[in-house]
């Protein structure tokens, strides 16, 4: 993919931060990572906008039990201490 520089404006304690968590060398590519999420997030809550039109908004049980994986790994990875991803099994 060809790739072209650009001028960005960040916070500065969140951009050193970054820069000291995954290097200089590899700030460009965390980066880009980090927009791509955000631009699949946005696409993702035009859907559920156009899914909620067409068929209701999603039941509270229903975004209740959709919650229950995300806080485990969450409570996992704090208590991991916060500086690696959380070990997943291959058979899950």
């Amino acid at each position: 993919m060809a790739t072209k520089k650009y001028t960005v404006t960040l916070p500065e304690e969140l951009a050193e931060g970054i820069r000291g968590e995954v290097g200089p060398g590899a700030f460009s590519a965390y980066v880009t990572r980090a927009v791509e999420r955000q631009r699949e997030h946005d696409r993702l809550g035009k859907l559920v906008g156009r899914l909620e039109g067409e068929y209701g908004p999603v039941a509270d049980a229903d975004l209740a039990e959709g919650e229950v994986e995300p806080r485990e790994i969450e409570q996992l990875f704090d208590e991991q201490g916060g500086g690696a991803e959380p070990h997943r099994s291959e058979a899950a």
